[in-house]
């Protein structure tokens, strides 16, 4: 096969594959936005509104994860959809300054997965979260919506918003012209993010940091990547050299799977209170947490030879796509 010939199926196969997880991220948004409950005369309660409020968290679950298996491809090809939709609070309130956002319900300043997010599980948040997000400037604490008014905010404008951006990419990525390249730049930036997404949970920065799914959101990006590198493989393994880098980020993979499944939960491990990113202790790095810390580092590190990051940079050039370059 030519290379336009693997060109054109990979961006078939991209195509088809992100595809169906937009449809199903976009019909997760759907429900929950249905779920969410309006009462008279009341805002949420925890008891009261418990069916509704556990509807919504499936519905949020599987839109998370929908999203953080196609997050590598879709983000560089569409920014301003994957800051309206998956940016955190953090990246707003940088954006927004001192004033931040003062209503947490409506379609405006917050939005997308994680200000659902930090409303749904407003009563569960780890201190740590709180006490890194009370540091930020224009910070407003979390909370279900308190009022009827706030409640059809919710549902209405915050949700719907979702649901918008959604029904709006869905379109715009199957008449999309992709850009392979930068789209496995994109893989390779992702992979690369596993050590800082790993890293921030120790300082209550972490991605999914409400409902605590961090794990979960790491497992997803490694899914979403194998899926859509398998897809390029052939390409790659069809080139000098390409097969000795192939076997190499599978086995990455690998390493990164099994590193994930070591715990069962969802949520990344504890990490100690003596946690130093810049210097752990031996005894730190015996944790689960500092044995999780370490695997990853080692499998992303861009600059060791036979890293997954390292290798997909190899595969890249191989193709005659740009590499990935941290900071760039």
């Amino acid at each position: 096969m030519s290379d336009a010939d693997y060109a054109q199926q990979v961006t078939q196969g991209m195509r088809s594959s992100i595809a169906s997880q937009i449809t199903t991220e976009l019909a997760a948004a759907v429900s929950l936005a249905a779920a969410a409950p309006t009462p008279t005369g009341r805002g949420w309660d925890a008891t009261q509104d418990a069916a509704a409020i556990a509807a919504m968290k499936a519905s949020w679950i599987t839109a998370r994860t929908a999203y953080e298996s196609i997050e590598g491809a879709v983000a560089p090809l569409f920014p301003e959809v994957d800051v309206s939709t998956d940016a955190r609070y953090d990246d707003f309130l940088l954006t927004l300054g001192s004033a931040g956002d003062p209503d947490l319900f409506d379609d405006m300043g917050v939005t997308g997965l994680h200000a659902i997010e930090r409303i749904l599980y407003a009563d569960q948040i780890p201190q740590r979260v709180i006490d890194f997000e009370m540091t930020l400037p224009g910070y407003v604490p979390a909370a279900f919506p308190a009022t009827e008014a706030e409640a059809t905010e919710f549902k209405t404008k915050l949700c719907q918003k979702l649901v918008s951006d959604l029904t709006t990419l869905q379109p715009e990525w199957n008449a999309a012209q992709l850009d392979l390249g930068g789209a496995f730049q994109g893989l390779i930036s992702l992979m690369n993010e596993q050590h800082e997404k790993v890293t921030k949970a120790a300082t209550g920065e972490e991605e999914s940091r409400y409902s605590q799914r961090t794990l979960a959101d790491l497992r997803a990006n490694l899914d979403g990547t194998r899926t859509i590198y398998a897809l390029f493989s052939p390409w790659i393994t069809s080139k000098s050299g390409g097969g000795d880098a192939d076997t190499k980020i599978k086995s990455g993979f690998v390493t990164l799977q099994t590193a994930y499944d070591a715990d069962t939960g969802d949520a990344i491990p504890q990490p100690p209170t003596t946690w130093s990113a810049e210097d752990p202790s031996a005894a730190d790095l015996a944790t689960p947490f500092g044995q999780l810390y370490s695997i990853v580092t080692t499998a992303v590190d861009p600059t060791r030879d036979g890293s997954v990051v390292s290798e997909m940079n190899i595969t890249a050039t191989l193709l005659g796509y740009p590499q990935f370059v941290e900071g760039q």
